[in-house]
């Protein structure tokens, strides 16, 4: 743990630096809003990307993805799906990757009524929720949607995984009555 913390405080050092000293690429704007979301800096993150409008960096999907992943690791999950709106609003197609980022958020967060939203959305949009979509709105709910969750998850031809088995087993207790399991 504390070498992931010393590797991230470098990443954000060399990026304070680099912005001083040249233009930076779509890559270099990911890489650093990423950097702050893992070190749960989602203040700094949401700062370097406002510093988009004053650039010829255009924000595209994956910029977007890592602000909302920031925001969620930051437990703002507010803020995340302001952003995951804004995708549409800047006329850009948001990703699997991009609902998984602020279902992620709101399972964080525990608003599971908001995950499940995500979810249906992600249905309406035609994209095909995975294993990562399934997985954070079952940690996210409460036990009988967590469970209809597995059921759909199933049903869908994904392959459950440890996560999977995890929320289940949590869901299952909790259904069975020997505690109360609540996000």
């Amino acid at each position: 743990m504390e070498r992931q913390h010393t590797v991230i405080n470098t990443v954000l050092q060399v990026t304070r630096e680099a912005s001083q000293s040249c233009a930076r690429s779509p890559h270099d704007y990911v890489a650093a809003i990423s950097a702050y979301g893992k070190g749960r800096q989602w203040q700094r993150a949401l700062s370097l990307f406002g510093e988009l409008s004053q650039t010829k960096v255009e924000a595209n999907v994956i910029i977007y993805n890592a602000v909302i992943s920031a925001c969620g690791k930051g437990k703002q999950w507010q803020q995340a799906l302001s952003h995951l709106s804004e995708i549409c609003e800047a006329k850009l197609e948001p990703t699997v990757v991009s609902y998984n980022a602020g279902i992620s958020a709101c399972q964080t967060c525990k608003q599971w009524q908001q995950a499940l939203s995500l979810l249906s959305e992600m249905f309406e949009a035609k994209l095909e929720p995975s294993v990562v979509s399934y997985n954070a709105g079952i940690s996210a709910c409460q036990w009988r949607w967590a469970l209809f969750l597995v059921s759909e998850m199933r049903q869908s031809k994904l392959r459950p995984d440890s996560a999977t088995a995890l929320g289940s087993a949590r869901a299952r207790r909790a259904s069975s009555g020997s505690r109360r399991w609540r996000c």
